[in-house]
């Protein structure tokens, strides 16, 4: 019997780095080293087996954990510490859900590490971002719609993560708050539009896990801010007083 992967399970904070984008070494040493529980690795589109390896390896050199998003077979790099299998739950065209998940696992299943890999339900939320473009997701959702997905793959699919992607923009943090309250055993990530400490404060206080990506490339230090707001919030909320 395999083990129930449990390698994202203490993550609070993870930068989520784009192997199509540059990233200079100081500046990816300094998101490795600030602290943050994980370096996620993953993009919507020009993501290479070439570039993948070259930045899990440029990762390596740090002690940080990382975990990559395996949507395409060609892109089946091993080596890292634990890998998710997206699927957009919202996405109108069917491969998307399903089909390139299975391609995915007909050439490479019989090599992956099983113990570290985990399903992982995306819904995408803006549509103007890229991931909403390729997959033509069908983001104007009411929150009964959203809390169904949930519900959906948290209780039907009982997929263990449920990732709430805004990407490019800030999303609405009481429907956040309202789908995690109907999870009973999924983690539930948020990513998107996070560019200052209060912004990720919030969203920590209402998802699992903070994932801060595009600010890494245009505002390091702001990114690098993030990780003690959502730290500072977690503490926050454990603390019984």
């Amino acid at each position: 019997m395999i083990a129930s992967p449990s390698f994202y399970r203490s993550w609070r904070h993870v930068f989520k780095l784009d192997p199509d984008r540059d990233i200079d070494d100081e500046a990816l040493g300094r998101i490795c080293l600030s602290g943050t529980d994980a370096v996620l690795v993953g993009g919507s589109s020009g993501v290479t087996f070439d570039n993948t390896v070259e930045l899990m390896s440029r990762i390596r050199r740090y002690e940080v954990p990382c975990a990559f998003e395996l949507s395409d077979p060609a892109c089946a790099v091993p080596g890292f510490d634990g890998y998710f299998i997206p699927m957009v739950l919202n996405a109108a065209r069917k491969e998307w859900v399903i089909g390139r998940q299975a391609d995915a696992l007909a050439d490479y299943g019989h090599l992956l590490p099983w113990e570290s890999v985990a399903g992982e339900a995306y819904l995408v939320l803006n549509p103007d971002c890229t991931a909403a473009r390729l997959t033509e997701a069908e983001t104007e959702l009411t929150p009964a719609q959203a809390v169904a997905y949930g519900r959906l793959a948290d209780r039907l699919l009982r997929v263990p993560v449920l990732y709430m992607e805004y990407s490019g923009v800030f999303g609405d943090m009481a429907l956040v708050r309202r789908v995690r309250q109907e999870l009973r055993q999924a983690q539930l990530l948020y990513g998107g539009g996070i560019r200052t400490p209060e912004q990720a404060r919030e969203a920590a206080q209402a998802a699992d896990t903070v994932v801060v990506g595009n600010v890494v490339y245009d505002d390091l230090k702001a990114a690098l801010s993030t990780v003690d707001a959502v730290k500072f919030s977690a503490k926050e909320q454990d603390h019984v007083f």
